[in-house]
């Protein structure tokens, strides 16, 4: 390979001084000769960097010599990856770690001031007009899910997103969310009589440890009932690590022709919508709004029609979903923010940033909670709504990056070692830094039962969360849905029993009949209503399924297990009484290694005992009566 690079890197040296080579990295220039010019360019900026030591261990041509040029194809692809190269990043972490070494407060000179925004309660006549404006505006949307992690926080070794939503029918999280797009998009179109668009792209982030495992999970599923044009998957790069205030990068301490990397965070997802041309190819076709969601919470698309009805609404540029927050609780809040020069920007601050804020800023009592007995600062909950047109523009003039932040872990006080390497992260809720005035940017705030509940802690972490403070485990997620649900049909006039309280995996949670439907027979709570007839009841031990689009409930008492499904083509009107033994629950040990991950980070199992079943498979009208 030497002796036909030589030539090819004869001009890149000549504009070199080669002293300059000699003395701050010989090894290098021993080596040159291996190289492209386009790799000595690489190499160069390395240096100008201050990296040299990336080639101190460099030996002999002939020596290695598969290891450095892998090295300098390392480089190339972080390089590559990142909004203006390797330099812009080496310079901004010496200004980001130089501040945080100082102390420095990203936030003096501002004042905070709870922003503009709005409050809706589930189920009023201003909700469900949020929700059909947000059906309305759905066939002009794109959706983005940010899964590049792993289920192991959570103790199951599987992609996050093939993790069951619930128990009673299996569904996992990606055939929730696709299932949840196809409603918005049938109804949607439907409603707009076959003008314009008629599919909703759905854009999902990956990352090395999810890419191909999500790709498989599609694959094996006939990618849930969406056209494989519909889905891209963007996968997401690491970034270098860094190993001290200067930003020297980190080399991996079992190879050092390696750089070591970690995940920059999912901030990443607009670098990477505007580097594809997604945005703009979506632009282009006449699409208005993308709305950016995290893998495992099951209650989202709930609270998502009324949400973009907001925006479309208000005209919001930025729209941030939010739940009520307790007064310092540990969850972002969402701030205005007004610099003494005038600046101000509506954006997350983090709980234990916020509280000394307000007290900085002469609000003594810091966050407290006000007359309606929550924080004024709504709780971030990272699902965004944006407006394609102002986000592709700001980002246009960014390169798609985003403000970053870095959070190195000391030595000691004096802060000039590091325990280990860092590097600079960033996050999607941060997107507004940038925007100017003018940008409008707002919240929707929900009640947590039907918008938020993450699953993201294990057992034992949930075990040890204080009591009344919410456990975020794949046991509080899935009784959260059977919660929801009960919830819903209770508000559309159906009678549903109190829950009872149960302990699984050391969380006591209330588990509610086990209610579940098909975001096709429910998409918004008028659908619903409009579903339920009559004196229609469930009993706390029982389970429904609802699986077919236009199955109908008239004055059905439930009291054991009900699974009801029909294509799209047939109406089935259900009425009557159900009485069988049911379905039971049954705790599981989450030590028991013998059962299922999926099974037993929830501290339970589903045992079907009996269970009556209706299957509708032809069109036309059906009526069961029980």
């Amino acid at each position: 390979m030497a002796s036909s690079t030589v030539g090819s890197t004869a001009d890149s040296l000549s504009k070199l001084d080669i002293n300059d080579w000699a003395s701050a990295a010989p090894n290098l220039r021993k080596n040159l000769s291996l190289l492209s010019s386009q790799q000595v360019e690489l190499a160069k900026m390395l240096l100008e960097m201050n990296q040299s030591h990336l080639f101190q261990h460099w030996p002999e041509p002939g020596v290695n010599d598969d290891d450095k040029l892998a090295f300098l194809e390392q480089v190339a692809r972080l390089n590559a990856s990142y909004p203006g190269g390797l330099a812009s990043y080496i310079k901004t972490a010496r200004e980001l770690l130089a501040d945080s070494k100082a102390g420095k407060n990203p936030y003096d000179g501002f004042s905070p001031s709870v922003p503009s925004g709005e409050a809706l309660t589930f189920g009023d006549d201003k909700f469900v007009q949020y929700e059909d404006a947000g059906v309305w505006e759905a066939r002009k949307a794109v959706f983005v899910l940010v899964a590049g992690g792993l289920g192991e926080r959570l103790g199951y070794n599987g992609i996050k997103v093939a993790l069951p939503l619930e128990s009673t029918t299996g569904t996992c999280f990606l055939q929730h969310y696709i299932e949840s797009i196809l409603a918005l998009q049938e109804t949607s179109c439907r409603l707009a009589q076959g003008e314009g668009l008629t599919e909703i792209p759905l854009a999902i982030m990956t990352s090395d440890d999810t890419h191909l495992r999500t790709i498989k999970l599609l694959e094996s599923n006939a990618y849930f009932g969406m056209k494989p044009t519909q889905i891209k998957l963007l996968k997401q790069e690491k970034v270098a690590c860094l190993d001290d205030n200067d930003a020297r990068l980190a080399v991996d301490p079992h190879n050092k022709y390696i750089i070591q990397t970690k995940p920059h965070g999912h901030g990443d997802v607009h670098s990477l919508l505007y580097s594809s041309g997604l945005l703009k190819e979506w632009l282009d076709a006449g699409r208005k709004w993308v709305l950016f969601f995290q893998d495992t919470n099951g209650l989202l698309f709930k609270a998502i029609p009324a949400a973009l009805g907001v925006s479309a609404t208000n005209e919001y540029h930025v729209n941030s979903l939010a739940v009520p927050r307790k007064a310092k609780e540990a969850i972002g809040g969402i701030t205005k923010l007004t610099h003494q020069d005038g600046r101000t920007m509506v954006i997350n601050v983090e709980y234990n940033q916020l509280d000394p804020l307000l007290r900085a800023t002469g609000n003594p009592d810091g966050d407290v909670n006000c007359e309606t007995g929550y924080s004024p600062f709504p709780g971030n909950i990272n699902q965004l709504i944006f407006e394609i047109g102002p986000y592709l523009e700001e980002l246009s003039k960014t390169g798609g990056s985003i403000k970053e932040f870095v959070n190195p872990k000391y030595k000691d006080s004096t802060k000039t070692a590091f325990k280990s390497s860092t590097r600079l992260e960033c996050m999607m809720q941060d997107y507004p830094k940038t925007l100017p005035p003018s940008a409008k940017v707002g919240f929707t705030v929900m009640d947590t039962w039907y918008a938020y509940a993450p699953v993201k802690n294990n057992p034992e972490d949930a075990a040890k969360v204080p009591k009344g403070n919410p456990y975020h485990s794949a046991t509080s997620g899935e009784m959260a849905i059977y919660r929801a649900n009960s919830l819903i049909l209770r508000k559309a006039g159906v009678k549903v029993a109190d829950p009872v309280n149960h302990v699984f995996n050391g969380q006591e949670v209330e588990v509610f009949p086990r209610i579940v439907w098909k975001p096709k027979w429910g998409l918004t709570f008028s659908d619903i209503r409009s579903k339920v007839k009559g004196n229609c009841s469930i009993t706390q031990r029982s389970t429904i399924a609802i699986k077919g689009r236009n199955i109908y409930l008239e004055d059905l008492a439930l009291d054991g297990a009900l699974v009801l499904d029909a294509i799209d083509d047939a109406e089935v009107k259900v009425g009557g009484s159900v009485q069988n033994a049911g379905c039971i629950i049954q705790s599981v040990d989450f030590k028991d290694t013998s059962v299922p991950e999926e099974v037993r980070i929830r501290g339970f199992k589903i045992i079907k005992v009996e269970q009556l079943e209706k299957t509708y498979s032809e069109p036309g009208k059906f009526s069961l009566k029980l």
